[in-house]
């Protein structure tokens, strides 16, 4: 039997070291969600220097991405060239083959603000116009980002930028809204006379954005939209 092997004085101190850092070491707290800022009666993400007339007249889909991106980073974005990248890359993620003079759909659509704005930007659709109101407001009032609506049956997209309300949504559902500030980017390449889209925030009652905000019908495809009031909008987490 050989001499008992000698204890290493290095391994005392070692062991003692990893214990102290093992207890340094604090467990990161979950993120905190950012508050809400304070109720107003209402929300608006309005700047004179945020809208853009589209480029041509198949790109107001891509045209309300660079007005959404501008209320959202705070730009003042006006470029051709980027409508055209919007444009071409959302009819690369269309849920449907169309041809090129019936543009975008909304799956296409969601994918240029998710892309570009907020990865929380989805079609979402509604069997009755009261319902997707509410749901357009609550998601501008939580997220502070912008909602998209097919009007003119889906033939075409406004920016619904702002509301009035009696109560919170994001705290009740007990709030009637009372009026919305709209922006379509037709303006400025139609007539002013006889055009379909008003000036740039424009504020309407619910009963009149009722008369533009219709049900999808879409006559060469039956998509699962159909008879449904769609709106592109960042779902709240």
């Amino acid at each position: 039997m050989g001499p008992a092997p000698r204890r290493s004085p290095l391994l005392p101190r070692l062991l003692i070291l990893l214990l102290a850092l093992a207890g340094s070491i604090a467990v990161a707290p979950a993120p905190v969600a950012a508050a809400l800022p304070p109720w107003h009666g209402g929300v608006s993400t309005w700047r004179p220097d945020v809208f853009t007339t589209q480029g041509t007249w198949l790109w107001c889909t891509a045209a309300d991405v660079q007005i959404i991106r501008n209320m959202t980073y705070r730009l003042a974005d006006h470029s051709r060239s980027n409508q055209q990248r919007y444009y071409d890359y959302m009819r690369t993620q269309n849920r449907y083959r169309l041809p090129a003079s019936d543009g975008v759909d909304p799956q296409g659509w969601a994918a240029g603000p998710r892309n570009w704005v907020d990865k929380r930007y989805q079609p979402v659709s509604h069997t009755s116009f009261d319902s997707a109101l509410r749901s357009a407001v609550r998601s501008l009032r939580r997220t502070s980002r912008p909602v998209g609506l097919l009007v003119a049956r889906g033939g075409h997209a406004w920016v619904l930028n702002g509301f009035t309300a009696t109560a919170d949504p994001a705290v009740t559902d007990s709030f009637i809204v009372t009026s919305v500030n709209v922006t379509g980017p037709l303006w400025g390449l139609q007539s002013r006379t006889w055009g379909y889209d008003m000036r740039p925030n424009t504020r309407l009652p619910p009963a009149q954005l009722r008369t533009f905000w219709t049900p999808w019908h879409y006559a060469p495809i039956r998509m699962t939209w159909e008879g449904r009031i769609v709106q592109v909008q960042a779902v709240p987490g």
